[in-house]
């Protein structure tokens, strides 16, 4: 009888893997793209047109819908905005098993995906202090080497790939909650000369004083620590690759839709739970807030992947994946040159206008940005790092 029931256990199992084997192999996820470049998108200026459109109907803008427009100065409260961040690194980790992946099932030489992988950081970290600005200057009283948006991309980017050329999936999912909790158990119980363990306001905390002590004066912005909160900001794109594990399995689409929706349901609760013990920071990264986003960041990554890729509703995504597929350079460009992209088009109009002015100068700048990206998109030229 037992030997009847293996028999029909060894069946059941040879059917699954043959129907899995015959779905064919994943093929580019454009809901990456999408959301990628829905979330530069806020970066470049979308928050100014949003609130510029409510401004029409209502001036001054709401308190209730403004605030979700900034961040908080510190402290527990999270915004929309304090999203934008989080969702970004998660989609650098959730693409990370298609390109790391596709290099690793092509050639297994370490040296030359470490050299890529080390190029991708240091082209990062120098992109993110010429946005911070002085670095040509030479004067090594103006350079700031640390604080900046492109190198916490980096500092994650570092810990995912390393993670997912040497570790398998449940490896990876273990080292994301380790660095979570290890980031949480050293932010609370260990204590910095004169003052006792987990302090946690904006001048005094573990995370600021280990860059104090390391970087000093040559952090960009002093509010947001780097390297200790390195390990939080590794575990958020540890979560986002697992997103992307979920996007290559090879099984029925809906199926990857309710993996989303439970992982980031499941998340949520997490990092809700565990912000009573360690509260959402996010100029800490602390690890609920790492989980809080994550939470988010898989759902609204099961809402385009399930419209876009699923369901085949493309076209409205297009300008989003205009910005998606130069996202970096979008934000270099907009820090860079900000106000002399648009002010010189636009400026003149704006002041006519009235009540949509803001509106009009937002448009300008996100409107000229995104027709110089998709020039490139129409050219096939993509600037990578």
């Amino acid at each position: 009888m037992m030997g009847q029931w293996n028999d029909m256990k060894a069946s059941s199992s040879d059917s699954r893997e043959k129907k899995e084997s015959e779905l064919p192999p994943p093929c580019r996820i454009e809901s990456i793209d999408a959301l990628r470049g829905f979330t530069m998108f806020w970066i470049i200026g979308g928050n100014g047109v949003f609130l510029g459109f409510v401004k029409l109907f209502s001036d001054p803008v709401p308190p209730a819908i403004a605030q979700q427009f900034c961040h908080p100065a510190w402290g527990p409260t999270v915004t929309f905005l304090d999203l934008i961040m989080p969702l970004f690194l998660f989609i650098v980790g959730t693409a990370m098993p298609f390109s790391l992946g596709k290099r690793l099932e092509t050639s297994r030489n370490y040296w030359r995906i470490y050299g890529k992988i080390f190029r991708r950081i240091a082209l990062l970290w120098i992109l993110g202090m010429v946005v911070m600005g002085n670095l040509l200057t030479f004067d090594p009283d103006k350079i700031r080497v640390a604080g900046n948006v492109l190198q916490y991309i980096a500092c994650g980017y570092l810990v995912g790939a390393v993670a997912l050329l040497h570790l398998q999936v449940r490896g990876q999912l273990i080292l994301a909650f380790g660095l979570l909790l290890g980031y949480c158990l050293m932010m609370l119980y260990i204590p910095i000369p004169g003052k006792e363990a987990g302090v946690l306001t904006a001048n005094v905390n573990l995370a600021r004083y280990i860059d104090g002590l390391v970087i000093g004066r040559y952090n960009g912005f002093p509010l947001a620590p780097t390297i200790l909160s390195s390990m939080s900001l590794g575990a958020s794109v540890l979560l986002g690759i697992m997103a992307g594990h979920i996007l290559r399995l090879r099984t029925d689409p809906w199926l990857k839709v309710r993996y989303l929706v439970i992982a980031g349901t499941g998340l949520l609760v997490l990092g809700w739970l565990w912000g009573h013990w360690f509260m959402m920071i996010k100029w800490l990264w602390t690890s609920s807030y790492a989980l809080w986003m994550a939470g988010w960041s898989y759902l609204l990554l099961a809402v385009f992947y399930s419209v876009i890729d699923v369901l085949g509703f493309r076209r409205w995504a297009f300008p989003f994946r205009v910005i998606g597929a130069n996202a970096i350079l979008a934000y270099t460009l907009c820090t860079i040159y900000g106000r002399s992209l648009y002010s010189p088009l636009v400026g003149g109009l704006a002041n006519h206008v009235g009540v949509a002015r803001d509106l009009v100068l937002s448009l300008g700048q996100v409107g000229i940005l995104w027709f110089i990206l998709w020039y490139l998109y129409r050219q096939r030229t993509f600037i990578r790092v």
